[in-house]
């Protein structure tokens, strides 16, 4: 299979744990066999490695989360990065683009596109397989995997067949609806539409020219700024007459909120963290180091992390995002392609960090135009680059870089240190690269 999947979104609706860098597709918390957890996106990606050991997958993201999928999925991994963004058609279009030039997929491939962070079960992957076979019998340009609904959603447009088949031509599709028209839809036999759809990847080449002014995808990707921000429903399924569909009748979540994502999780509290025997549907997700305790609460999820504290009943949880988008905060975790780094302290003038870097791997050579800075070796060993000169660092070392020493670190082993930034204009802008 050659999969392209979707890695985007802001993660406001899973605050304190996610934020612009870290999109709730990251977030650590499902648990594995051997008792370690692992994200969405590590999730996603195993098993349709699974399923499909010499399937091709591209991920298709924006620049600020290629740092976290490096993290967790290796550098290997093939990325279709986003300049900046511009809703799912110019990104799937890049994305097709970037797996006719850079991967050299041929044009009547199938390719199938699906969101990374539904949580969903191994019947999940053997369907994309079978939406795979099915859009190699060319009886539609597209075929999309209808999502047989629970309930009547006002989350999601809904897709009505022509028939109660397991392949279908489609009929017409519908916006979110209200509860009600849901309803309707539903008794009518309609589908969720969990954009999941499959195309030959001549198709999608072909609607990318007729509705892009572009040569390749060196040259989508210089003009990808100017390109109008449109969905993919919009663009082209809604506007598609040769369109079938595929029921999938197994278990699919959007945990797109804090009452879906508890739902998912196997036990009750994530980290440091103790319910009392009064509690009753509570949740706790812990990422500091202190522990919480909730004793007599129903129906409340509790979540903590450097960003804030969270407490909050689990249907108004839902309703988080217009109040975190009014918050002005420092990014007080972030994953990096070299390890992560989380924020510990703030001050006027100061900023206090530990950074861990990854066994084998090191951060970039750079300067600060504004700050000095000093690192602490805590744990591990490795070998520091100051200006040019060499040296063998080791736990209880200190480092010190003026403003406009050039300076990185390399990981012998796991490396963590305690870095102090100094300065009256501490920013992340200042930051100047440079060649070893």
């Amino acid at each position: 299979m050659n999969i392209i999947l979707l890695s985007g979104g802001s993660g406001k609706r899973l605050w304190p744990l996610s934020n612009d860098i870290r999109s709730k597709q990251f977030i650590k918390i499902f648990k594995q066999s051997n008792g370690t957890y692992e994200s969405m996106l590590q999730r996603m990606y195993h098993n349709i490695k699974e399923i499909d050991k010499k399937g091709s997958i591209t991920i298709a993201t924006s620049k600020s989360q290629v740092s976290a999928i490096f993290n967790q999925l290796g550098e290997n991994v093939g990325i279709s990065v986003e300049p900046c963004r511009r809703d799912t058609f110019p990104a799937i279009a890049l994305a097709s683009e970037y797996l006719k030039d850079v991967r050299g997929i041929g044009l009547n491939e199938v390719v199938i596109v699906c969101p990374v962070d539904p949580y969903v079960k191994r019947e999940y992957f053997e369907a994309l397989q079978n939406l795979a076979v099915q859009a190699e019998k060319n009886e539609a340009n597209l075929v999309l995997m209808g999502i047989e609904p629970t309930y009547p959603s006002e989350k999601y447009g809904y897709i009505i067949p022509k028939s109660n088949t397991a392949t279908a031509m489609v009929s017409t599709f519908k916006e979110k609806p209200t509860v009600d028209l849901a309803q309707q839809y539903i008794e009518e036999g309609a589908l969720w539409n969990g954009g999941v759809f499959a195309f030959k990847l001549s198709y999608l080449i072909d609607k990318a020219h007729e509705l892009i002014d572009y040569i390749d995808y060196e040259d989508m990707l210089k003009r990808y700024e100017s390109l109008p921000k449109i969905s993919f429903d919009y663009a082209v399924v809604e506007k598609e007459k040769k369109i079938q569909v595929q029921r999938f009748q197994g278990e699919w979540k959007d945990l797109g909120t804090w009452n879906t994502l508890t739902e998912a999780m196997e036990d009750a509290v994530f980290g440091n963290g103790i319910l009392n025997d009064k509690c009753k549907n509570v949740h706790i997700v812990n990422e500091m180091d202190v522990p919480i305790l909730a004793m007599g609460l129903h129906d409340v999820v509790i979540s903590a992390s450097p960003e804030g504290i969270l407490v909050s009943d689990k249907e108004q949880s839902s309703y988080i995002k217009p109040i975190v988008d009014g918050f002005e905060q420092q990014i007080m975790f972030a994953e990096k392609s070299w390890g992560s780094f989380r924020v510990i302290d703030v001050e006027k003038e100061s900023l206090t960090i530990k950074v861990t870097l990854n066994p084998k791997h090191s951060m970039n050579y750079h300067s600060h135009k504004n700050r000095d800075e000093a690192w602490i070796v805590i744990q591990g060993s490795g070998k520091a680059i100051l200006d040019g000169e060499e040296k063998e660092i080791q736990v209880g070392d200190v480092l010190t870089m003026h403003a406009g020493c050039r300076h990185t670190v390399m990981a012998t082993t796991e490396l963590k240190l305690i870095e102090v930034q100094l300065g009256k204009d501490i920013s992340v802008q200042d930051k100047e690269k440079h060649s070893l």
